[in-house]
């Protein structure tokens, strides 16, 4: 039987200061290695515009909906994503049992950050490699070493990946406004000032035209049914929905901000990022008559190959890791804070301790994915490395199935009064135009995305 709902509940671990920090923190957690590579690659070679076009559709019909969903159970429960859908689903629902979403979330936030953390550890190492030139006039040969060199060196990968993590961890021990906050208020600036930089020298140096017409030429013969379920899946996985990490900041926005414009914001800024990274690395992979579909190793193989030619290149190169490794430690903040949070509330450990703990055992598990490249890189589960394994896991299986459960509880298990009171204003065609996606578009999308993601469409 449902219990009575409480006043409004505070936080525990304080509240963002405005809506503009939220914004800037969520995006971080948004922004990360994907959307530096992924999209402007898989824009380019599934139709161009057609797929921009096919993208943006998405990500506001599906996107939009789950995000608004998981930020909404997050300020309505003040709470860690466990301890939130426990309360909800007892108030809403009748029983506690819903914490188990909320359980999934934080498992999958927790192993995507120790294998995320190992490819943010190259990030961070190729910028003292850009410092140093070991770019200069290397041809594609000596890059390939150059990345074998530390991919295939369970010490120099180990390393960076321990550099990173302690970086997360300091940050995240700090608190919502002294640590989180502070940190997405420093780190996204800087990360658009870097991008407009090197934005700035693709149009003077790269074959910018034919950038242009690799991403926005409308090409609709080339949009396949593979292509509109790419764009289906990117408007999802872009956004950090379906892991927590969303839900634990809304628990910590303002009261009176809106939900529906902070959402829309983030997803411009997302989409806005991703859009002038793909104007940042094509005009120079074209003008240096490099393979655009280098997919991941574009970053690592292929474009330190063109920065070792170009003028300038061991400050454009500098600037181009400090952006990766940027995007990449503003998402893995978020990773972070939602089994940190739990922590702190059901073990009553200080932040510092938790964020300690959570920190070590992720880095402890990270060295499976950083084994995976090099001395356990013919151990396999699957067919798979335990690096592939984690992914393929996670990506694929998790994720969607978290996003479901979290529009599901939204759309059909919150009571309309509970909703209606979080999305401001509670009446009208934009809160109907919510409930229809969130209830019906939302969950179809994300039921195509698991059934493609692990072959069965």
């Amino acid at each position: 039987m449902a219990v009575a709902v409480p006043e409004r509940r505070t936080s525990l671990h304080g509240q963002w200061s405005s809506r503009f920090a939220f914004i800037l923190a969520v995006s971080g957690s948004a922004i990360g290695l994907g959307n530096i590579w992924k999209f402007p690659y898989i824009a380019g070679v599934n139709g161009g515009g057609a797929f921009v076009l096919v993208y943006l559709l998405c990500v506001f019909m599906v996107g939009l909906p789950i995000m608004m969903a998981e930020i909404l159970i997050g300020r309505r429960g003040r709470r860690n994503p466990i301890a939130t859908m426990a309360l909800l689903g007892e108030e809403e629902g009748g029983s506690r049992h819903w914490g188990l979403i909320g359980v999934a979330g934080v498992i999958t936030g927790f192993l995507i950050l120790s294998y995320y953390s190992v490819i943010a550890g190259w990030a961070l190492a190729y910028i003292f490699e850009s410092a140093s030139g070991a770019f200069v006039e290397v041809d594609s040969a000596g890059v390939d070493e150059i990345f074998s060199g530390l991919s295939g060196s369970w010490i120099a990968t180990g390393f960076w990946h321990t550099l990173f993590m302690v970086m997360t961890t300091v940050v995240v021990s700090r608190g919502v406004e002294r640590g989180l906050e502070r940190a997405v208020r420093v780190l996204m600036p800087a990360l658009v000032v870097l991008l407009l930089m090197l934005l700035g020298y693709s149009i003077i140096a790269g074959d910018f035209a034919q950038g242009l017409r690799f991403m926005f030429e409308p090409k609709f013969s080339e949009l396949t049914r593979a292509g509109a379920l790419a764009a289906l899946g990117h408007a999802f996985f872009t956004l950090s929905v379906g892991m927590g990490a969303v839900m634990a900041y809304g628990a910590y926005l303002p009261a009176g901000a809106s939900i529906a414009r902070t959402s829309v914001a983030v997803i411009c800024a997302d989409t806005g990022i991703a859009i002038v990274a793909g104007l940042v690395i094509f005009p120079i992979v074209f003008a240096n008559g490099l393979d655009p579909a280098a997919g991941p190793g574009l970053i690592f193989q292929t474009l330190p190959l063109a920065f070792g030619q170009m003028p300038g290149g061991i400050i454009v190169a500098v600037l181009f890791f400090l952006l990766l490794t940027f995007a990449a430690w503003t998402s893995a903040i978020s990773l972070m804070e939602p089994a940190v949070a739990w922590l702190i509330e059901t073990a009553k450990l200080r932040r510092t301790s938790a964020a300690g703990l959570v920190g070590v055992t992720t880095w402890v598990l990270g060295f499976l994915s950083v084994g995976s490249f090099n001395v356990l890189a013919n151990f396999r589960l699957f067919g798979r490395t335990l690096f592939d394994n984690l992914d393929f896991l996670t990506s694929n299986i998790m994720l969607p199935l978290g996003g479901l459960a979290i529009v599901f509880f939204a759309g059909w298990v919150m009571s309309r009064n509970s909703s209606a009171d979080e999305l401001d204003p509670a009446a009208g065609p934009g809160y109907r135009a919510w409930c229809f996606a969130a209830r019906y578009i939302a969950p179809v999308a994300v039921v195509l995305i698991f059934l493609n993601a692990v072959g069965l469409f």
